[in-house]
């Protein structure tokens, strides 16, 4: 099962993690938290990763709005994107919010999925 989309981009690690923000950005969301999953796990457990970073991203008037229509849903908040380098390239992707339809019975989110789902599609097309 696919629960998100990716794309693969020549684009330098450090590169590809300001283009995913400045895209994002374009589309209304901005960064709640930043997870440097390399430096991470080298703290805690002395540990070499690749270059790994998730991005916590959040459009307020979406988060509003599919806050007031399922109250737990803040469990799967916020939209997790995330960079990281593979072959020589940079992979982005994002957490497909459709997949919220699939673990929730409630119709109100169905189309405010839908409108963060294109939403964070053009971001990773734009990449």
């Amino acid at each position: 099962m696919s629960y998100g989309f990716s794309r693969t981009t020549d684009l330098s690690y450090d590169r590809a993690v300001e283009k995913v923000i400045e895209e994002l950005n374009k589309e209304g969301f901005g960064i709640l938290t930043t997870i440097d999953v390399k430096d991470t796990l080298k703290k805690k457990l002395d540990v070499d990763f690749k270059r790994y970073v998730i991005l916590g991203a959040c459009n307020p008037p979406f988060a509003h709005k599919v806050l007031e229509a399922e109250e737990q849903i803040g469990l799967l908040l916020p939209c997790n994107v995330i960079v990281y380098e593979k072959e020589g390239k940079s992979v982005v992707a994002a957490f497909d919010p459709m997949m919220m339809t699939k673990v929730l019975d409630n119709p109100k989110i169905q189309p405010i999925a839908d409108e963060v789902q294109q939403r964070l599609r053009r971001v990773i097309d734009r990449v």
